[in-house]
């Protein structure tokens, strides 16, 4: 059974032109976007267009602190660059297509800073749309088997999963400023702020379903929607009962998609163990 989900996965080593194009372009996207980022000096991200991203522009926006999520995607971004030139992903089929869709998402996310920093708000609600679906895409991708053991869970599940899940709440909360800018006020109202939350914990728990039980993608979102919870218990749009809806959000997108891969996993235990006995 190994040898076949090893051959299954292997491929004719990749040449070196995408590798490398793909570790020279994520390297510049990081770059890009640690620059529009304001984290140099200049215009921070929740102090651009306006204020329109701030902690306290909206009821789904989230905490200042949720941000520190993005220390830990863009590490392994970095590390998913280098790995990805090692022997074993340039021979693995898995990876083979993986790569344009990592350097998409990695591009799309530094044009979503810039967008930002150019006070262009619908587009930037446009570009996280694109990123949306290319990083659903890759889940998709990543469910092709493995050969790089651990190291390629991490550099790529992990790194990827916790991408989708920030994603999938930063768009809901980068739709409702883009609104709120326009003028639309009654999604700063906390029923609407309820109705977005409820909509974040149903994508987390698409998501769980979509990716068979994947856990780095419900904790981002549970820790992104823990984070709306915590920063509605002050300032302009402080709700008890968006505090608890965010709250109740976070925990059912874990649940969900721990109980769902627990399930899968008994489910194929039980077909191994049934096509294990003599008949």
């Amino acid at each position: 059974m190994r040898h076949h989900r090893q051959s299954a996965s292997d491929t004719s080593p990749t040449g070196w032109a995408l590798p490398v194009v793909t570790v020279l372009g994520v390297t510049v996207a990081i770059v890009a976007a640690f620059i529009g980022s304001g984290a140099l000096g200049g215009t921070p991200i929740n102090e651009a267009a306006g204020g329109a991203l701030s902690a306290d522009a909206t009821p789904v926006a989230p905490a200042g602190s949720a941000f520190g999520i993005w220390s830990v995607i863009y590490l392994g971004l970095a590390a998913y660059a280098v790995w990805q030139l090692a022997p074993v992903a340039r021979r693995s089929a898995r990876q083979a297509a993986l790569r344009p869709w990592a350097l998409a998402s990695a591009l799309l996310n530094g044009a979503w800073i810039w967008t930002v920093q150019l006070d262009l708000l619908l587009v930037s609600v446009l570009v996280i749309v694109l990123l949306l679906a290319v990083l659903i895409r890759i889940m998709f991708i990543l469910g092709a088997p493995r050969s790089g053991g651990w190291l390629e869970v991490v550099v790529t599940d992990v790194t990827f999963g916790l991408y989708l899940g920030w994603v999938s709440v930063a768009f809901l909360a980068n739709a409702y400023a883009w609104l709120a800018d326009a003028g639309v006020d009654v999604v700063t109202e906390v029923p609407f702020g309820i109705v977005g939350i409820i909509v974040a914990a149903a994508v987390g728990v698409a998501s769980a379903f979509i990716s068979g039980g994947r856990i780095p993608p419900a904790l981002a979102t549970a820790w992104c929607l823990a984070w709306v919870a915590y920063g509605r218990t002050e300032g302009a749009h402080e709700s008890r009962s968006l505090v608890l809806a965010a709250a109740i959000a976070s925990v059912v997108v874990v649940v969900t998609a721990v109980g769902f891969r627990l399930a899968l996993r008994s489910s194929r235990s039980g077909r191994s163990a049934h096509a294990g006995r003599p008949s």
